[in-house]
This record gives structure tokens, sequence and C-alpha cells, in this order.
């Protein structure tokens, strides 16, 4: 029935060799040994990648410091890459370096690019709905889970039926950022509404069940330690793919959860049928979270628990964006 819907899954880590041969796959079986998220595993093995291109494919144990400061020197002159862009591959170079190939970068004379603080791009309330009243409904619950409970975009897409507790108004967020756990709340407007989502959910499940499918993608050991529960509702996606996957692990057709790219272009969409200038992106919906808490009173410590933030003073910055006009300063223009 789905053979020629099949996707490729991309959120799951794909196996590499117990004793790998190729370079990279040994850099791989590294990364994965000392815990590092699927995420960061695919960023820096696209900057080694780059920065052995850069140098004619040239194997890295044949390279120095001078190679690095150069590829670092292309990337701020030719390719005028942000400073955050430029620290992230520097520390993918140093891990390689360093921690991988365990060689020290004697002599490296390039100064990391100092980070400039940048005001998050905050909607209001208002703006909100806007951009709401223009997405359909499957696309409008998610935006409005990502704005009504500051959520992260790879935090909304890898809930579970599980992780609603209508009983307790909660939301349970697995592995977050740094891969911690973490509640926030369930608003109470979107019950019926997520209630009318899991029973789709179920019915969907129910015919992929009766189709040879219905197992999900279970992380980490979890699928041996319980082998049935991945058929099970409760472990299905709250908001899974119009189709039929293979997992990069083992081959197995199932069904994952909806891509990114399916939401980010429904909310350009909408933001544009909104006529907002400003930038919106899914991460712009967590920022306006945090902001609007702000507005309504409630303390920097509650908002830094249910955003997640390990420091305070990341949820600081949230303070900036306040007030009326710069720094909460009333014009002499608007002044009686």
């Amino acid at each position: 029935m789905y053979s020629n819907n099949i996707v490729r899954i991309d959120t799951i880590r794909p196996d590499v060799p117990s004793r790998p041969v190729r370079f990279l796959d040994q850099l791989r079986r590294h990364m994965r040994d000392g815990g590092y998220a699927w995420k960061t595993e695919k960023t820096y093995v696209h900057w080694i990648k780059r920065f052995i291109h850069f140098h004619n494919k040239q194997h890295p144990r044949t390279l120095s410091a001078v190679h690095v400061e150069q590829y670092l020197s292309h990337l701020a002159n030719e390719r005028h890459c942000s400073p955050a862009t430029q620290r992230v591959v520097l520390n993918a170079l140093l891990y390689l370096f360093v921690k991988f190939m365990g060689r020290e970068l004697e002599g490296l004379e390039f100064s990391r690019a100092k980070l400039k603080r940048r005001l998050p791009i905050v909607l209001t309330h208002a703006e909100v709905l806007q951009i709401l009243a223009h997405l359909g409904d499957g696309h409008r619950l998610m935006v409005e889970l990502l704005y009504g409970c500051g959520l992260r975009l790879n935090e909304l897409l890898s809930l579970r039926v599980k992780d609603l507790d209508f009983e307790f108004h909660t939301i349970t967020v697995r592995s977050g950022k740094g891969d911690l756990d973490r509640v926030t709340l369930l608003p109470s407007s979107l019950e019926a509404r997520l209630q009318s989502q899991i029973a789709r959910v179920a019915k969907l499940h129910q015919r992929d069940l009766e189709d040879g499918y219905g197992e999900v993608y279970m992380p980490y050991a979890l699928g041996r330690k319980y082998p049935n529960a991945a058929k099970e509702l409760g472990w299905q996606f709250l908001f899974p793919s119009t189709r039929i996957g293979a997992d990069p692990r083992s081959g197995v057709l199932r069904r994952h959860h909806l891509h990114e790219t399916c939401l980010r272009k429904a909310i350009r969409k909408a933001r544009l049928a909104a006529g907002i200038q400003k930038q919106v992106r899914c991460h712009t919906f967590r920022h306006s979270f945090a902001t609007r808490l702000l507005q309504q009173g409630y303390d920097l410590r509650t908002i830094q628990k249910l955003l997640g933030h390990s420091d305070v003073k990341t949820t600081e910055i949230y303070t900036h964006v306040l007030g009326r006009g710069a720094m909460g300063v009333v014009s002499p223009l608007d002044s009686q």
C-alpha cells in the first residue's frame, strides 16, 4: 500500500559498524561513545567534511593548525560566516583534532570571533493571533502549542500521546535540549482539540496495524526492554507523518512524526498572508511565550523552568524586549 510513498527518516541516528573502517564512521562512533546528541553529531560531521574538501580531500591526519587557520579565515573573509558559525566550526575542528585524534593544535592563532548579543524577535499577542488565523487546523494546533507551552520545534514534533496529562494539565517534554526532561503547562483552551487529535492518531494507528505496520520508533533500548510498547497508542507520535518511512537503522517501515519542514513552510505562508514583516521562525513563538509571561507578571525562575533553561541568565534576555519603546523609556514627544 505504501510502496510509492516511502520517505527517508532523517531524525533517527543511522547505525555505524561496531568496528568501523572508514574515517567518518570512526568519528561518528567516537561521538556516540561520548554521548553527543544526534544534531551535534550531524553538525560536526558536516563541517569536518567541508574542512576536508576545502583542503582537496587530504586526510585530517596530514593536516595541522595552519590548515585550520586557513579554513576559518576562508569562512570569515570569503564566505562571510557569522561569529556564531565560526565558533561552531572551530568547536567541530577542535573535537576532530584534540578529542578524536589526540593532537593539540599547537600555534593556533585564530582568535574566536566575539559573539554579539542579539535580542530575539518577538511577536505581540495580536500578531500571533493574526498568524494563527491563516493556518489550517493541524498546523494551527502545532503553533498554538509552540506559543502556549514554550516548546522548541523538535520537542513539539517528538511529543507522544502519553506525554499529555489532561488531569494535571501538563505536558512532559522528553529528552529536550541537553537530553533533559521537563514539565510544562498544557493550555486548557486546547484540551478538546488535543483530544480530537489523539482520536485521529488512534484511527490512523489502527489502520496501520491492519496494514501490517503500526510499530513506532522507540528511543535508546526501550524497544528491547518493552517489545510490545512500540505498537501501543500511548507511544505513537502526537503529530504523525502522512507517509510511512524506513528506519535508517533497521530498514523497518514505520510511521514517524511529521517532518519539520512542513510546519516551517506553513508558518511562512501564514506570516505573509497576515502581512507581518518580522522574520518569523518556529522558535519565535517560544520567544513570544516567554515575553508574554513576563508581561503578565510571572517571575523569571518560573519561566526558566518552563523553558528548560539551565541558567536564569539565558531567560533574562527577554527582559530586554519589554517596556514601552527602547529600555522602557517614554519619548519626550509622547510626554504630557
